[in-house]
């Protein structure tokens, strides 16, 4: 045996049936997936999109698709709510910019 090793660890009390051993990482990694940038990153821009709109619902569109690549290839990533929300959100701020433009655009055209 080594001279230098760690003592031998307690005994765990036994389990409720149904109930999952606790993670060492800690139950922010639960609702923050650390793991996959983009997912929350595209999170964070599409609801921020809803104030800026087209400049930053592109990129939370584009970001989301890319963290729900990783989160299927990579499950213990997570981050797959993160990316939804920012692909709507970006998807639906994206569309309603892009009328808008068109709409202002028809309208300038018209007054000529």
């Amino acid at each position: 045996m080594d001279p230098i090793s760690s003592p031998p660890s307690a005994p765990q009390p036994p389990r409720p049936p149904g109930i999952a051993p606790a993670s060492s990482s800690g139950i922010a990694e639960v609702f923050i997936p650390y793991k996959n940038g983009p997912a929350l990153t595209a999170y964070y821009l599409g609801i921020f999109s809803l104030i800026c709109g087209l400049f930053l619902g592109i990129p939370a569109l584009i970001l989301g698709i890319k963290g729900l690549k990783i989160a299927k290839e990579r499950p213990e990533a997570r981050g797959a709510a993160h990316a939804w929300t920012g692909v709507i959100l970006g998807g639906l701020t994206t569309l309603v910019s892009l009328i808008a433009i068109a709409g202002f655009a028809i309208a300038m055209i018209s007054k000529r």
